[in-house]
């Protein structure tokens, strides 16, 4: 199968290698020449604009986006649609609203599949999870690809119509925001309490079969392993916070209580201020999964 991928960063290269290993042909294309020449390295064919993708296809195009969400999502679409048309298949695998989604959906002449992405940087061996928005005729028509991206069959499934798969994933990161918070919170009462605690020794026996084991729990231990049991000069600043933002606007919108992820994403904002280890073990572990930069002291 062929498949034009537009946005070779951390996360499209990975989509690229995966596809490339599964055997299917890729027709990739980012702004940065050092960025496609790598691609061209691995086996993929590289254009020299949005624009060539399309035209180097085959009919019935399949082209997946891995641009920053927002006004980069626009400029590729009105880049992509004078060449797309009703058989074409678009993806977008960013962290787009929701809604931004579904009007995108709406405008493009192409069939729209919005899908989340989630996995990060270890998604290159062992695949993503993908939620997928968008006509059911067009994901199935992407099904060799969504298995060789994410885990494999198990990993991947259409969430229902255009907007659904950037929604769950959406809430998935409002969840991810709050089980980091309790993490954080429960290894700070274990640094400041009554006794001397070694914390990688406490998250390394909790990964072995305690309920509250999980990936997040790992990459916890290899924070305390990597900087120490004080975090070192990991510093108390966490970023990000767009999708959570989006996350707790919804819940107020549809009048469903998220307190644990309200406070998760105030405690976000709240990190501009007075040192907290579990905002510190927050930022260490947003680069554990996703190997957004730490913040340092």
């Amino acid at each position: 199968m062929e498949l034009g991928i537009i946005g070779l960063g951390r996360m499209g290269r990975i989509v690229v290698d995966r596809v490339l290993d599964a055997g299917h042909d890729v027709v990739a294309f980012d702004i940065d020449e050092g960025a496609r020449a790598d691609a061209a390295n691995a086996g993929a064919e590289v254009v020299e604009s949005i624009q060539a993708v399309p035209k180097v296809l085959d009919s019935r195009r399949h082209i997946w986006l891995m641009v920053p969400a927002g006004d980069p999502v626009d400029a590729a679409l009105d880049e992509l649609e004078p060449h797309l048309d009703l058989e074409d298949v678009v993806v977008d695998g960013g962290n787009s609203h929701f809604e931004d989604s579904l009007e995108r959906a709406e405008r493009i002449e192409a069939r729209y599949l919005d899908c989340g992405t989630s996995g990060g940087p270890a998604g290159a061996e062992v695949g993503f999870s993908l939620m997928v928005g968008g006509p059911e005729e067009a994901y199935d028509s992407l099904e060799p690809i969504f298995d060789a991206v994410a885990t494999g069959p198990d990993g991947h499934e259409r969430m229902g119509p255009a907007g659904t798969g950037h929604y769950v994933k959406m809430v998935h990161n409002g969840i991810e925001y709050a089980l980091m918070q309790a993490y954080g919170e429960g290894f700070e009462l274990l640094a400041e309490g009554r006794y001397d605690l070694d914390l990688e020794s406490i998250a390394r026996t909790w990964t072995n079969g305690a309920v509250v084991r999980s990936w997040l729990l790992e990459l916890a231990e290899e924070s305390f392993r990597e900087e120490g049991g004080d975090l070192g000069d990991v510093a108390d600043y966490v970023a990000g916070g767009s999708t959570g933002t989006w996350t707790v606007q919804e819940s107020l919108e549809q009048e469903v209580p998220l307190p644990l992820i309200y406070q998760a994403l105030a405690e976000r904002f709240s990190s501009r201020a007075g040192p907290r280890l579990s905002r510190r073990l927050a930022n260490r572990l947003r680069y554990g999964f996703g190997r957004h930069e730490i913040e340092r002291q």
